[in-house]
């Protein structure tokens, strides 16, 4: 995919012979990544693949689709509302993309935002979840992208649905970017749809719609990722004004490009320039040379990235320009009351406090 933008490629925008041959082979490559999901979930469901409960509650979150949903703010978000209740609190991942001896990006974001709360990276979350319970006297466990895993059972699952592309184009990876079939949606708890402050509110009811549809007791809560301020890799912060009116150029490897270059033009900046890369890139030399060279090339004051891209490049300058992060939060729209419940059901059901089920 070099020479095309992933997302017009998959959505159909990106015309031309080569762009429909490509789309030709990742549907027949997208028919074996289905057949494995289905089997996976079919061995599941039947109880042929068993799942394993941990010592400590957990509280899962994911997504159907492949990235970009807004799971690390709202992980962030999660687990400082358990540390505000007193709960000690451990993030499991598979660590996905990361490199060697090291931890991926979003565990580095996670560091930044939540110092307190360690973070175990292993490939069998089961084993992760033990050393968690037994080294680290974790009383709570938040299994981050764990939709898909399966074999770690959890006390709470919760679903991320981007409102801005809820069903990854309506085709499994790699011809789009669903993981799994909408329809297991079923054994979600509780959805988020994220992004609301980005699409029309009929496009939300849409999603509501279609989500009630599949299962129509789950719960579900609307939240946004609102921009808090600029970082830079030293640490140093700087109030979102300080860009306004002035142009910038901006790059990102997410799973959401366009909702970060429309997160940034609704700040009032002047993007004057915009690249991506694929979701959890590790930036080369010759990448941070390249980017270097394309920032001298504009008339911009400044560039501008994710805090998953600056944690790996780890520059305050880029190209003679000053290079800045946006931090984001995360905003409960709708529905508050709702997320509040769950959560606090969860330490209920653990008799780790008293407070109110989540029904």
């Amino acid at each position: 995919m070099a020479n095309f933008d992933v997302y017009d490629l998959l959505s159909g925008k990106e015309r031309g012979l080569r762009a429909a041959i490509l789309r030709i082979a990742l549907r027949v490559a997208s028919l074996f990544y289905a057949i494995g999901v289905r089997s996976r979930n079919w061995a599941f469901d039947r109880g042929w693949k068993k799942t394993e409960r941990a010592a400590l509650p957990v509280v899962s979150l994911g997504n159907v689709t492949a990235g970009g949903t807004g799971k690390t703010p709202f992980a962030a978000f999660v687990a400082r509302w358990f540390r505000q209740r007193g709960v000690r609190v451990c993030f499991i991942s598979r660590g996905f993309a990361a490199p060697e001896q090291g931890t991926n990006d979003e565990a580095l974001v996670l560091d930044a935002l939540c110092p307190d709360v360690p973070h175990l990276q292993n490939p069998d979350r089961v084993a992760a979840a033990r050393i968690a319970h037994q080294e680290l006297d974790s009383q709570l466990i938040i299994l981050d992208d764990g939709f898909q895993h399966r074999r770690l059972a959890r006390d709470l699952d919760i679903v991320l649905i981007d409102a801005t592309n809820p069903w990854g184009f309506g085709r499994y990876l790699p011809r789009g970017l669903l993981r799994e079939p909408v329809a297991s949606l079923k054994r979600a708890d509780l959805v988020v749809l994220t992004r609301v402050d980005q699409v029309p509110r009929e496009t939300i009811d849409a999603v509501r719609h279609e989500v009630t549809r599949r299962h129509s007791k789950c719960r579900i809560v609307e939240a946004s990722f609102p921009p808090l301020r600029l970082i830079n890799s030293a640490g140093t912060g700087a109030a979102l004004e300080s860009l306004s009116g002035r142009p910038i150029a901006a790059f990102c490897g997410i799973g959401n490009p366009p909702a970060f270059r429309a997160s940034l033009e609704k700040l009032g900046w002047q993007v004057a320039d915009a690249r991506s890369y694929p979701d959890h890139h590790n930036y080369t030399r010759a990448d941070i040379e390249d980017l270097g060279r394309w920032c001298r090339g504009l008339p911009i004051n400044a560039v501008v990235c994710t805090q998953k891209d600056l944690v790996k490049i780890g520059l305050e300058r880029l190209g003679e320009r000053p290079l800045w992060a946006v931090e984001i939060g995360a905003k409960i729209v709708a529905g508050s009351e709702v997320l509040d419940a769950c959560l606090q059901g969860v330490l209920l059901d653990r008799h780790l406090s008293s407070p109110v089920a989540c029904d």
